[in-house]
């Protein structure tokens, strides 16, 4: 089974850049692009990495870390 990895960041190209890199090196891969999403996902399914933007809208990636932190040890 693949890895998964959780992407966090508002730049529509970062993320697209990233996806594509991981992808091909067959890891699954979803994108959220601001903190609450973030956390929704984060919350609905378990991660083997959150790659994590610092300046998100909404809630920014010290928030987030923080709350994930509140359920999760994922790295």
């Amino acid at each position: 089974m693949a890895k998964r990895i959780l992407l966090v960041d508002d730049e529509p190209l970062i993320i697209k850049g990233l996806k594509y890199t991981l992808e091909q090196e067959g890891y699954e891969t979803l994108a959220a692009y601001d903190g609450e999403e973030a956390l929704e996902y984060a919350k609905a399914c378990e991660y083997d990495l959150v790659l994590l933007d610092v300046m998100l809208p909404k809630l920014d990636g010290f928030q987030v870390c923080q709350q994930i932190r509140e359920f999760s040890d994922v790295p």
